[in-house]
């Protein structure tokens, strides 16, 4: 298990965290120990070494997209203003404070890109930049989204379902997981190369769905971000939207995906097995070890004194998918 150390982050109005909370979360740092300074900088290779210095990489700054609007979910929902969805996130590959991903995001190069599908599929498929939004047709989708942190927003997606994507690489009957990783681009993204401001997780970050979560129509693979191409803050240029699920899930920057047999590591789940499950489906009546998750802190405008605390619902209020966990305990299988 890698060992962590975040540098202190004085709260602002719009850091809607409780300060108690935002503090308790990071002691496990301090009891994991002070990484050496050997190895604060990565020796890990890029493996996609043309992302960083070919000068035919691009920053993408964000363009409107072409979609239909999906009704079903969130019409009665009031949405988190943009400067809000894009300005205040957890990306620790840009940074452990909520402003950082936003500062240091901005000459994030993303054209070129590849999303690899491999492992059990009969058909194993390479998607390049233009055909995630090509390939399939996009859709705009009004989803909550369920920090663990116990606050929330309302966000319009832009994106497919991962279930399409999933259909074309032909999983096999013997594929039950469904495996994530995010780019591990050290030269771009500064959390990786420096364990001070990346929280010293052990990258890439990873993440896994069971195939039936993966395939359940809820499940998106999200391009954008009201309208336009996701910010690097926010994934881009591809990540994953589980609503139902603590936003940790909904892994940024996927470059792979990867179907298997066996239940995928994760790389909170890895860090720390007691707090951060490897469900996460989002519950009221299970609290973190080191707070309570029966209500939350919706993001609207205003700063920290002026959101709205509401209760919090099971499985994020999405209840159409409690058929996929029929007589699991979830409080054991949190």
């Amino acid at each position: 298990m890698a060992r962590r150390f975040t540098p202190s982050v004085v709260l602002k109005d719009n850091d809607v965290t409780d300060e108690a909370i935002y503090q308790q979360r990071r002691k496990i740092i301090k009891q994991m120990g002070f990484v050496g300074a050997g190895a604060l900088l990565s020796s890990r290779a890029n493996a996609f070494g043309w992302f960083s210095d070919d000068e035919k990489a691009e920053v993408v700054k964000p363009r409107p997209l072409n979609f239909e609007k999906n009704t079903t979910w969130g019409q009665d929902e009031t949405l988190t203003p943009y400067e809000k969805v894009t300005q205040f996130n957890n990306f620790y590959e840009f940074g452990t404070g909520k402003e950082d991903p936003a500062k240091n995001a901005q000459n994030f190069k993303v054209n070129p890109w590849t999303l690899a599908i491999d492992g059990m599929v009969e058909n194993p498929i390479t998607l390049g930049y233009e055909d995630l939004f090509s390939q399939f047709a996009l859709e705009e989708r009004i989803y909550r989204l369920r920090c663990v942190e116990a606050w929330s927003m309302v966000i319009p997606w832009t994106g497919f379902q991962l279930s399409h994507l999933l259909a074309k690489a032909k999983p096999l009957s013997s594929a039950k997981y469904v495996a994530f990783e995010t780019l591990d681009s050290p030269t771009q993204m500064p959390g990786i190369r420096n364990a001070f401001v990346g929280g010293g997780l052990d990258y890439p970050y990873i993440e896994g769905l069971r195939l039936d979560e993966a395939t359940h129509p809820l499940t998106m693979m999200s391009v954008g971000v009201y309208g336009k191409t996701l910010p690097g803050q926010n994934g881009a240029p591809i990540r994953l939207v589980v609503p139902w699920k603590y936003g940790f899930k909904s892994i940024k920057s996927i470059v792979k995906i990867t179907l298997t047999d066996k239940k995928p590591p994760t790389t909170w789940n890895q860090l720390a097995k007691q707090e951060y499950g490897f469900y996460a489906n989002v519950n009221p009546n299970v609290d973190h070890p080191r707070w309570s998750q029966a209500s939350e802190r919706r993001i609207t405008r205003g700063g920290l004194f002026k959101q709205t605390r509401i209760p919090t619902q099971l499985f994020n209020g999405y209840s159409e998918v409690a058929p996929l966990y029929a007589n699991m305990d979830l409080t054991k299988q949190f």
